[in-house]
């Protein structure tokens, strides 16, 4: 890493949780509100709760596993 010591997969699982936090966010609003988009199969599966909360974990998983290190 040329000096910084931080790891790319980290800003990656960082990425991937904000990502993560929007997506089951508009999920959860689209399911409360039922306002979904004009002809979309298969609403019921609220695929943005699924697809958020994966993403969401994912990356959570990645920033715990490759967070920077103390240097003490």
């Amino acid at each position: 890493m040329h000096g910084s010591g931080i790891p790319i997969w980290f800003f990656i699982g960082v990425l991937l949780t904000v990502y993560g936090v929007l997506i089951f966010g508009y999920g959860i609003v689209e399911a409360v509100t039922g306002n979904y988009p004009p002809l979309v199969q298969m609403t019921n599966l609220h695929t943005p709760i699924w697809w958020g909360g994966l993403l969401w974990l994912a990356g959570l998983f990645y920033v715990v596993k490759f967070r920077p290190k103390s240097s003490k």
